[in-house]
């Protein structure tokens, strides 16, 4: 199933903050950072990604519900939206 921006504009506001947190992370490992403020912004990136991941989940399935709703084939089955939930569980 394809998604576009429009669909998922939620999902790329979190994804681009965390990648702004991730160089960070980074940043503060090279600079000899305390391995606990490290780890908490570690984290915090961690539950950015999870949350994009699961904002992602959450669209496709209103997109496939939507598609029955209105008589058409749903891009992807339940099983493979199942599938892709747990992938990121």
């Amino acid at each position: 199933m394809e998604l576009n921006e429009a669909m998922l504009g939620d999902a790329v506001t979190r994804l681009r903050r965390a990648q702004g947190q991730l160089a960070g992370v980074i940043s503060m490992i090279e600079a000899g950072e305390d391995c606990t403020k490290v780890l908490t912004q570690l984290a915090a990136v961690s539950k950015a990604l999870d949350r994009a991941g699961f904002k992602i989940v959450a669209t496709g399935l209103r997109h496939c519900q939507s598609a029955q709703e209105r008589g058409e084939q749903p891009p992807m089955s339940v099983t493979e939206l199942e599938k892709l939930f747990l992938a990121l569980a």
